[in-house]
């Protein structure tokens, strides 16, 4: 059975608190395993739930600061010390690409991981597509505006049609004719869309430290799941502009305006120790969907199919 849900490994923003470990989010999604911003002790973290290094299949980093960042030295250490077999892609604003060399090799090890490394330079697809398509989703960037190059990502799988039994019946398609159909558009005179419905692809966005600008907009745009920063509560609005961040007035308002199903606040700052009141801003935005304040350690399934 496929599995896609995202597994919290910690939502402290910049400061971690007793209750808050720093940033590290999984993503599983069917086979894949995509770990954005492997803040400090992500690796330990990961020892807390049943996501193990092998699982890992890309990294994406939003920035380099530390909160986003620190932990990679540790989780590209242990995935070489389980001998992970596989290819990880990682993706990063190609204007950091220093300070991913020194994250890459911050200590002396037996490196063994076969890491790729995909900066990131610009919006558009960075996975997947019509250049790979054995990857079967697409991965976009997007460009945020933090103090330093910041970009999020959005993954969305394409639209498909889901084949109707009944239909299928009723015209005598039936057994490998199925799989012909599928593949051809038109056999024995029934076209595909006569005996199917549209399914369309899930969507998927994760949007860091950011203010609001027109990125956050699109990669939020019709998401089954979006994760994002809540830094600050609105009375602190002013200081969310000036240091880069949103508060969750602003995330949920952005929510609700791209009809996103599900949406997960998270990145708190430690100066609040209710994140119930984060949710509550978000509601008062106009946000109507299902509503999660992350906690570290939680599993959040992605919702299910339209």
């Amino acid at each position: 059975m496929s599995v896609r849900e995202l597994v919290v490994l910690g939502t402290a923003s910049q400061v971690p608190t007793r209750q808050r470990n720093h940033n590290g989010y999984v993503l599983l999604w069917d086979g894949e395993g995509i770990l954005f911003d492997p803040g400090e002790g992500t690796q330990r973290q990961m020892l807390h739930t049943s996501v193990a290094a092998h699982d890992l299949t890309r990294i994406c980093l939003t920035h380099f600061h530390g909160d986003h960042t620190l932990g990679l030295p540790g989780v590209i250490q242990h995935m070489s010390l389980d001998g992970v077999p596989h290819e990880v892609t990682a993706h990063y604003p190609a204007s950091g690409q220093t300070y991913f060399a020194r994250l890459r090799h911050a200590t002396p090890f037996h490196d063994t991981v076969a890491l790729r490394q995909a900066p990131v330079t610009g919006p558009g697809v960075i996975a997947g597509g019509a250049d790979e398509p054995e990857v079967p989703f697409t991965l976009e960037a997007r460009e945020l505006s933090h103090r330093i190059d910041a970009f999020g990502y959005r993954l969305t799988e394409p639209d498909t049609r889901r084949m109707l039994p009944e239909k299928l019946a009723e015209r005598g398609i039936s057994g490998p004719d199925v799989g012909l159909l599928q593949l051809r558009g038109e056999l024995r005179g029934v076209r595909l869309e006569e005996v199917s419905e549209p399914r369309a692809g899930q969507r998927f966005a994760f949007v860091m430290d950011t203010r609001l600008c027109e990125g956050v907009y699109e990669l939020a745009q019709g998401c089954d799941m979006l994760v994002i920063e809540s830094t600050f509560l609105h009375a602190d609005a002013e200081l969310a502009e000036v240091s880069g961040h949103l508060t969750a007035y602003q995330a949920g308002r952005v929510a609700a305006g791209a009809g996103v199903r599900h949406l997960v606040l998270t990145h708190f700052s430690q100066r609040y120790q209710d994140t119930s009141l984060f949710a509550a801003e978000a509601r008062a935005a106009g946000f109507e969907g299902t509503l999660t304040a992350a906690e570290d350690l939680t599993r959040v399934p992605v919702p299910k199919r339209r």
